[in-house]
């Protein structure tokens, strides 16, 4: 049967997560264990998913560097004093996860009694290249002008940032496996905005030694970008054990390129939750077609649920996934 769940999977568009932050922010949320765990086991005990993902913000352990910001509704992230120079970058602080996010880690405590081996909890991290973009540039961006203006004017300082995030993401993300993280995502929501050699230069050596440091703890590891399809191969080489893919490519192209030795995760648009379940069927049978049954498929959205997804649609596709996968399983069998 293939696995199922889905990024931002508990989130607005579920009544009881509705009802919690009409009381509580995110950041107060994610500081709280308790509700951080019974957020991230919603959609588990709603859907009928097979992971749960940690209710948590990619920004939570940068605060723990000595980073200033607030999250704004419909803005996102804002960094206070963003980084423009060398100087700035060395103010950074050294994440100890164990001191300065010791909610989170107590969070996937919490969630894994909840889950009682129901389902894998999946722990999550912010890649250095998407990290040192919101320190960067301040906030969400469009031409990530300033966050390239630093790769390319002053290769010293983005170097150094990059090694700091590096470093604390692997501390960051070993804690959670520690605290019991059944597998890691390293989410590298912007990476798309860079080309081949860009990235190749500039960010897969550090998202390389995050990946290389986590492999002595045996669990899978995964690797998210969006608008990555001409950056699979060299994602491929910074590494990883399933890799996350969004719609702009179709799976078995996205397969071919990271290599069938991996897992794939993916990759529904989100959108297509907005229509009518016989639509959302036909594209959840394509990918499903597409893959052909090969072992190491994920079925997941090419990235978060949209506030405006009906549950009723997501309830249907896990029972859809679930039924058919299910069904060739038996007839392969028989």
């Amino acid at each position: 049967m293939t696995p199922i769940w889905f990024m931002r999977q508990a989130g607005r568009y579920l009544a009881g997560y509705r009802k919690i932050r009409e009381k509580h922010d995110v950041i107060s949320i994610c500081k709280d264990p308790e509700l951080s765990a019974r957020i991230s086991t919603l959609p588990v005990e709603i859907l009928d998913v097979d992971a749960a993902i940690l209710f948590a913000d990619i920004m939570l352990p940068l605060e723990g560097m000595n980073v200033k910001f607030e999250i704004k509704e419909g803005v996102g992230p804002i960094v206070k004093e963003p980084i423009r120079n060398s100087r700035s970058v060395r103010a950074l602080g050294d994440l100890e996860p164990n001191s300065d996010v010791p909610f989170v880690l107590s969070s996937i405590k919490q969630a894994k009694k909840r889950l009682n081996g129901r389902a894998a909890l999946i722990g999550f991290a912010g890649a250095p290249f998407t990290l040192a973009s919101y320190l960067v540039e301040g906030r969400a961006s469009r031409d990530f002008a300033k966050t390239k203006a630093l790769m390319y004017r002053d290769p010293e300082a983005w170097n150094l940032l990059m090694e700091k995030l590096a470093l604390a993401m692997t501390s960051y993300l070993r804690a959670q496996i520690r605290a019991g993280a059944d597998a890691v995502q390293l989410f590298d929501s912007w990476i798309g905005c860079l080309n081949s050699q860009d990235y190749d230069q500039y960010v897969l050596p550090y998202s390389r030694r995050i990946f290389n440091e986590l492999e002595d703890t045996k669990v899978p590891r995964i690797h998210f970008g969006t608008g990555t399809s001409s950056l699979l191969k060299s994602m491929r080489q910074a590494g990883g054990d399933v890799f996350g893919v969004d719609w702009r490519i179709p799976i078995d192209i996205a397969w071919e390129r990271v290599g069938h030795d991996v897992a794939i995760q993916g990759n529904l648009d989100p959108a297509v939750l907005l229509a009518d379940f016989s639509f959302v069927e036909s594209r959840a049978a394509d990918i499903l077609r597409r893959v052909n049954r090969a072992p190491g498929h994920i079925f997941n959205l090419g990235h978060g649920m949209l506030p405006d997804t009906h549950p009723g649609n997501v309830i249907k596709l896990v029972k859809y996934v679930h039924g058919l996968t299910q069904k060739q399983i038996r007839e392969r069998g028989s």
